[in-house]
């Protein structure tokens, strides 16, 4: 993924919003507020041109000694979450430690990339993690209607690949959904709408960003 100059936010949770027309949208609220650059990095100082943003705020007796030194530099309040992003060269020298970003660099209308960490199910069996048809529950089938099948071969390599998608760890992983439009832009509340779900649990921490791919 690009990383793209965008801001750090949290999922409020989901809701719907009415067009002129009467026609429902399901939206994602996402809070954006108090986006403040901790750390400005330039090719001759770093190799790399990039922007470090803080989002939310920590206890400081939950900062560690380097973190907070850094806050304390950069004269902002400590954050629950520190993002990187990658800035073009020309827009670098604009880019000032303490600023706040500010939530008018998107619009309605605009495609998004938002990414956040699923929601952890914790263990779970090959078909429901990897979304396996199960095996047909008669004709002599009776105790394996939801088993995976086979998982190698008999005699040669007479092992189980590595990589075999069987059971195991489902969620807490951190996906992008692309391409989302933004359907509302509250700048009095920092508050941006996407159609459409995110990836994550409600209060979880989001990053949203121009999409990469999105037609011109």
């Amino acid at each position: 993924m690009s990383e793209k100059l965008g801001l750090v936010g949290r999922k409020i949770g989901m809701t719907r919003i009415f067009t002129e027309d009467g026609v429902s949208i399901p939206v994602t609220v996402l809070e954006v507020s108090n986006n403040r650059i901790t750390q400005v990095k330039t090719v001759e100082t770093d190799g790399y041109n990039a922007v470090q943003v803080a989002f939310g705020s920590k206890k400081p007796s939950r900062v560690s000694k380097p973190l907070k030194g850094q806050f304390e530099k950069a004269g902002v309040e400590a954050g629950s979450m520190l993002k990187e992003f990658h800035v073009e060269e020309d827009k670098i020298g604009e880019m000032k430690v303490g600023q706040t970003l500010s939530i008018d660099m998107f619009s309605e209308g605009q495609k998004v990339d938002v990414t956040g960490t699923t929601i952890g199910k914790g263990f779970a069996g090959a078909i429901k993690r990897h979304h396996f048809s199960s095996n047909r529950a008669s004709h002599g089938n009776s105790v394996s209607t939801n088993a995976p099948g086979s998982i190698g071969n008999r005699q040669d390599p007479g092992r189980v690949f590595p990589g075999k998608r069987m059971a195991g760890h489902l969620g807490d992983v951190q996906r992008t959904t692309q391409n989302l439009v933004i359907a509302r832009v509250d700048a009095d509340r920092q508050l941006i709408l996407v159609r459409g779900a995110v990836p994550g649990c409600a209060n979880g921490e989001v990053i949203i960003r121009p999409a990469v791919k999105a037609k011109a």
